[in-house]
């Protein structure tokens, strides 16, 4: 096997693929260059990144040590829906159901009849979040701190560099050299080698383009088409630039939306990542770049660098002998957070569909069909942000706001809209509970609710909802500041 690239991807894959391939029957090579940088806009991480490190052997603590990592529950949208307004979507359950009824069917009752109790309230990330309070979750489900989740922030690069150093002690060979040709094989079209600037050629059976927006293998050398998104998801470019940390650590990414486009904060340990993803149809680079720096809390530690992209993926993503795994694949901005974690999901399918000598076509083609629905529920969660807004103060805005939208989100939305029921798959990404998050806090209230709703008294849901908020309350009350639990935890060892 031949991993064409490094960074996070390559390095996931490499140290994924290292623990479940024999080493007798495998060998892995990863070939990169030192000279070619990589993009690293992936800090901040959702909770199937646990899924990712426990199957590596990932020791938590000593990763986040290595990483500059801090903890994360959720992410705060602040603008999106109006001027003045925030919400977040954090890793955790609304409320309890009641009468086997969904949480927030009986909060939008509630609403109706006049009650102004944000919806956050029944949420202990939530609380805890604003609160700047941070504990592990335990396991028993009798407890309230059982009923969330965490995910991290961290620095990519470090975290690339943690995840070779498991790769290589588990067998994957490096080559250091920069790919100036590929060749294809006469009779059926496959990948055969890469050729190095020094002359040198690697060959093998399987070849993973983990080569970034060059796609060397699956775009250039094979000529795989890309499907963009653009039309739905406008932002083309972004501006990142690291500042100092303020004096508190929230656990929580915050993501402010501007005239056009938005911009994130991700706190880590020795520093806080910074920013502006936005259309360059709709806004100079420069006025991005003043907006940027004017809302830093801290002072800049750099220049900001510039990352253009175009929103989409690759019609395929496994085409011959070649898998296309991080962004040679495709590209969602990280607005929430999905960048690693689609790495992830075709890694892991990867693993699941591994081509035995004949390279089958049908599980190819299945394979195929898995990776672009992932990649499609993901792209419609992050359009349903730009297009659920009452905002008008930009062309940007006003584009998104009366802009045709997949069938598929259409069908969500207006289900959402008419009746509050929430239409997903539980075998996606997100689940009832984060797009209710997001459906209500961009400002989509159900007309109606539920009917079994009034087949419980009022005053016994009334007393469930105190108790409710109560419970979490006292909760986060206990909890330390997230700050102390990472310097208790797992504090740097790298600046």
């Amino acid at each position: 096997m031949v991993i064409v690239g490094g960074g996070t991807a390559g390095w996931m894959t490499a140290a994924a693929m290292a623990t479940v391939l024999r080493r007798d029957r495998w060998h892995i090579e990863l070939v990169e260059s030192d000279a070619i940088g990589t993009i690293g806009v992936g800090e901040a991480t959702i909770p199937a990144i646990h899924d990712f490190n426990r199957k590596v052997g990932l020791d938590e603590r000593d990763f986040m040590r290595k990483t500059n990592a801090t903890f994360k529950l959720g992410i705060e949208f602040v603008d999106w829906s109006r001027i003045g307004t925030a919400y977040m979507h954090p890793f955790g359950r609304f409320g309890f159901d009641i009468n086997g009824v969904a949480f927030h069917h009986y909060w939008v009752r509630e609403q109706q009849r006049g009650d102004r109790t944000p919806f956050g309230d029944y949420c202990l990330p939530h609380v805890a979040g604003k609160r700047g309070r941070f504990a592990l979750p335990v396991n028993d489900p009798r407890s309230v701190l059982s009923t969330y989740s965490y995910a991290f922030h961290f620095d990519a690069g470090l975290y690339a560099r943690y995840l070779r150093g498991i790769a290589e002690r588990s067998g994957v060979v490096r080559t250091e050299g920069r790919i100036v040709d590929v060749a294809l094989r006469g009779e059926d079209g496959f990948v055969e080698s890469v050729e190095l600037d020094d002359g040198r050629r690697v060959t093998g059976d399987l070849f993973i383009d983990c080569s970034g927006f060059r796609a060397l293998l699956i775009g250039q050398a094979l000529g795989v088409e890309y499907e963009s998104w653009q039309h739905w998801l406008p932002c083309d470019r972004a501006l990142a630039v690291p500042s100092a940390n303020p004096d508190s650590l929230d656990p929580f990414t915050r993501s402010t939306a501007h005239a056009a486009g938005w911009q994130w904060r991700i706190p880590l340990q020795h520093r806080t990542g910074n920013g502006h993803v936005f259309s360059s149809a709709h806004m100079d680079e420069d006025v991005a770049g003043r907006i940027l720096l004017d809302n830093l809390e801290r002072e800049a530690l750099g220049e900001p660098r510039t990352i253009r992209f175009v929103a989409g993926r690759r019609r395929t993503m496994w085409e011959k002998n070649c898998i296309a795994i991080g962004l040679s694949g495709g590209f969602l901005e990280p607005l929430e957070s999905t960048s690693i974690y689609l790495i992830q999901a075709v890694i892991m399918k990867l693993i699941e569909r591994f081509p035995g000598e004949d390279f089958d076509e049908v599980e190819i083609a299945d394979f195929n069909r898995q990776v672009a629905r992932s990649f499609e529920q993901v792209r419609d969660f992050i359009i349903l942000h730009y297009k659920a807004t009452d905002r008008n103060d930009s062309e940007f805005w006003n584009y998104c706001r009366n802009m045709a939208i997949p069938d598929s989100l259409d069908y969500r939305m207006q289900t959402f809209h008419e009746t509050g029921y929430v239409v997903y798959d539980r075998r996606e990404l997100f689940i009832e509970t984060n797009w209710a998050a997001v459906l209500l806090g961009q400002g989509i209230v159900p007309r109606t609710t539920d009917l079994r709703v009034d087949c419980v008294p009022r005053s016994a849901v009334l007393d469930r909802l105190a108790q409710m908020r109560q419970v979490i309350a006292a909760a986060v009350e206990q909890m330390p500041p997230h700050a102390e639990t990472v310097s208790a935890y797992c504090p740097a060892v790298v600046g």
